[in-house]
């Protein structure tokens, strides 16, 4: 379960929200909405633990992530607006990194995994998203919505149980949303939490959606 406690966001000398508390269990699907300046990007990154609180705590599994921050981030997988790929290597090399490192942390251990089947699963994440064919590209070469979907493509290899997500469908088509609203209720279903910011609409009339509103 993640807590928000009483937080609180000044920015410039404005307060961008103020004693605020909430809680999402797992099974969750969280839309945090708000518009422009109400402090969505902030919240996410304090949550996160990228940004400071002005006052305030976030608890994870009922213990603050302030006395347990490392194991925190092991269970948590944040995507913010910069995609975080490295531009000089290819869609295929930036999985294959990023597998090596955090990928499905209790079934991609090299004691349990050959490269082959960790590399049939890289090569189904990048059908997923629409990159086969393009695996070779070093990610500086593919568009802005391309680069985006190799940080998604992340997910595909995740285990954890926590996703913070800021704008995840910027730049990203009518088909590619749909996928990633599958992926996000199948890791909702399977006992995770989802936790976004979006401007596109999402899961039209889906009860498993739940909205908290920022600047009311």
């Amino acid at each position: 379960m993640l807590q928000v406690i009483d937080l609180t966001a000044i920015r410039d000398e404005r307060v961008l929200f103020e004693s605020l508390s909430f809680e999402i269990h797992p099974g969750e699907l969280v839309q945090i909405e708000g518009r422009n300046g109400t402090g969505k990007t902030t919240l996410l990154r304090i949550i996160a633990g990228l940004g400071h609180s002005d006052n305030g705590d976030v608890h994870w599994k009922s213990e603050s992530v302030k006395s347990n921050r490392e194991g925190f981030h092991e269970d948590l997988l944040f995507l913010g607006h910069q995609t975080g790929v490295k531009r000089e290597l290819t869609a295929y090399e930036n999985l294959k990194f990023y597998q090596s490192i955090y990928g499905r942390r209790a079934n991609l251990d090299s004691k349990q995994r050959n490269n082959k089947q960790n590399d049939e699963d890289i090569w189904h994440v990048l059908t997923q998203v629409g990159l086969a064919g393009r695996e070779d590209v070093p990610v500086g070469q593919l568009s802005a919505g391309q680069q985006r979907r190799v940080a998604l493509a992340r997910l595909w290899l995740s285990d954890h149980p926590l996703w913070i997500l800021d704008e995840p469908l910027t730049a990203i088509d009518k088909q590619g949303v749909k996928v990633l609203e599958s992926l996000f209720l199948k890791h909702a279903e399977q006992g995770g939490i989802v936790m976004l910011t979006t401007h596109q609409d999402m899961f039209e009339d889906n009860p498993k959606l739940r909205k908290i509103k920022l600047g009311e």
